[in-house]
């Protein structure tokens, strides 16, 4: 069984994927705008350009 100190780890480990996930995808965006280039996402199964 999992100790409570290694659960609380493996949470804090999560928020901190997901903080670092929303921040790459700013600087993307942020990035792509500056270039004038598109932003690539998968949208219902698919590959597509948006502009950011």
């Amino acid at each position: 069984m999992k100790s409570a100190k290694h659960k609380a780890e493996t949470q804090e480990f999560i928020k901190g994927v997901g903080r670092a996930l929303r921040r790459a995808a700013r600087v993307a965006r942020e990035t792509a705008r500056a270039h004038h280039t598109p932003i690539y996402v998968w949208r219902k199964g698919k590959v597509v350009a948006k502009k950011p």
